[in-house]
């Protein structure tokens, strides 16, 4: 399978995914949650879905337990809408690359706070 293919897939897997969890499922504890990123295995039979959440990190956990629980309802109502052979099995994830983005971007303006008082 051809790689756009297969990103084509994990896009619509994404946005499947969010309409599920804004529009259909009725947990209370998953809250404010976004669909960052979809990895499809080749295969098809898994799928890991990156989450961020709203909030702070105690309500990350509560959120992602909560989807994990739903997991089999969200899997069969997107292999509803999606037209592929085998639903693939999900695995939800807290996606980390906003905190990381934001420890790079701390560790450079360090660098440049220590370049200016040292030409000072």
């Amino acid at each position: 399978m051809s790689s756009i293919k297969q990103k084509r897939l994990e896009g619509i897997i994404r946005r499947d995914i969010s309409d599920i969890v804004a529009f259909e499922l009725k947990d209370p504890d998953v809250g404010f949650v976004t669909i960052t990123d979809v990895e499809v295995s080749n295969d098809h039979s898994y799928a890991k879905v990156y989450v961020s959440f709203l909030g702070k990190d105690a309500r990350s956990q509560a959120g992602l337990r909560a989807l994990n629980r739903a997991k089999g309802f969200i899997r069969s109502q997107l292999s509803q809408r999606l037209d592929i052979r085998r639903t693939p099995e999900l695995t939800f994830l807290i996606d980390t690359t906003m905190e990381e983005g934001r420890h790079i971007d701390d560790i450079i303006a360090q660098i440049h706070e220590s370049d200016s008082s040292e030409e000072g």
